[in-house]
Parts: structure tokens; C-alpha cells; sequence
């Protein structure tokens, strides 16, 4: 057959509405799998409980900045938190509340830090702070604010006010090369400002 007489054979036109019905499916289901993807890709950077980084993904962002810190000179903090008191609050209420008052801290905490700053919750009622651009000073003036207002109270759980409260430890990025070792160091100036408490 040569290909002037399959040019000249007639198109179905059934045939290529069918064709064009089958390539605008495989589109649509395309588009599907792409939001499955990122909605995928979202959860497994994300806190299942609390609107914030989960561990993995604070982390990662962490090294990242320890990387534009060694090569562009960038400064950064890190404050890490360990909430007062939390035990109480699930013995006293129950793990419902003690789950509401995890997601109040993200909220408050979330609300009143920079676009550029990146916050994840590192496990049980522990967050973590990373802000960009701040030395050890800004964070600690930071770190300040937010015991105030965290102590300021606002939650309640079925119209009874809980008080809750937060020690932070506040580390400059030095000479860390080391996320967990930064992370660490952190962690270690809240227990020793928890203890002074």
C-alpha cells in the first residue's frame, strides 16, 4: 500500500472522536495523579497532628541552612522549645486536649513569626524554630516574646482555661556542620534554662 492510497482512504471520524475522548481522559487522570503526588509529597514533609514540619522535614532545612551558612555567610538560630508542664494537661483533660493544645501552640506559633522563618515539631510537645537572618540576640529577644505569649494563656479546653507554658533553648549557628549537633546544642540550652526555672 503506498501512501497516496492511505491518504486517500476516508477518516472515521467515530474513530478520532474516540481518540481524542481516550487522550483527554489520560489527561484529566494525569493531572489527578499529579495532585496525589504533591498532596503525598506535603504529608510526608508535615506534622500529621500540628500545621507544621514534622521532624524529617525541619531537619532537612536545618542542614540546608548550615550549607548556606558555610558558603554565603548567612546567619541563623535555632530555638528549640519544650512546653511546661504538658504531662498535666493530658492527665487533667485528656489526650483530646492535650492534642488541642499542641495544634493552639502551632497556631500562636505559626502567627507570630517571619515568612522566613521555619518551624517543625521535633516530637511530643516539642517544636523547633529556625529563623533566618537573626543572631543570637534577635533570637533570644524572640524567644522571649514567645514565652510571654505563650504563658498569656488563650487556650481553653471546654471553657476552662489550661495554662500553659514553654522553656526555650536559644543556639546561634557557629561552626555547627551537623544538624543534629546543632539541634542538640539547642536542646540542651532549654534543659539548662528549664532547670534554672
Amino acid at each position: 500500500m503506498t501512501s497516496e492510497s492511505v491518504r486517500s482512504q476516508p477518516v472515521d471520524t467515530d474513530d478520532v472522536r474516540a481518540l481524542r475522548a481516550e487522550v483527554e481522559r489520560l489527561r484529566a487522570e494525569v493531572a489527578e495523579l499529579k495532585v496525589r503526588a504533591e498532596t503525598a509529597e506535603a504529608l510526608a514533609d508535615h506534622d500529621p497532628l500540628v500545621p507544621v514540619l514534622n521532624r524529617r522535614a525541619f531537619m532537612r532545612e536545618l542542614q540546608r541552612v548550615i550549607g548556606a551558612s558555610r558558603r554565603y555567610g548567612t546567619k541563623a538560630s535555632l530555638l528549640y522549645l519544650d512546653l511546661d508542664g504538658f504531662k498535666s494537661v493530658n492527665d487533667s483533660f485528656g489526650h483530646p486536649a492535650g492534642d488541642a493544645a499542641l495544634k493552639w501552640i502551632g497556631e500562636l506559633l505559626t502567627n507570630n513569626l517571619r515568612d522566613s522563618d521555619w518551624l517543625g515539631r521535633l516530637g511530643g510537645d516539642e517544636f523547633g524554630v529556625l529563623m533566618l537572618y537573626a543572631d543570637e540576640a534577635s533570637a533570644k529577644a524572640k524567644a522571649a516574646v514567645l514565652t510571654h505569649l505563650i504563658a498569656a494563656g488563650g487556650f481553653d479546653w471546654d471553657g476552662v482555661p489550661v495554662p500553659l507554658g514553654g522553656s526555650f533553648g536559644v543556639r546561634a549557628l557557629v561552626d555547627q556542620t551537623d544538624a543534629e549537633q546543632w539541634l542538640a546544642e539547642a536542646d540542651a540550652a532549654m534543659f539548662v534554662r528549664k532547670r534554672s526555672r
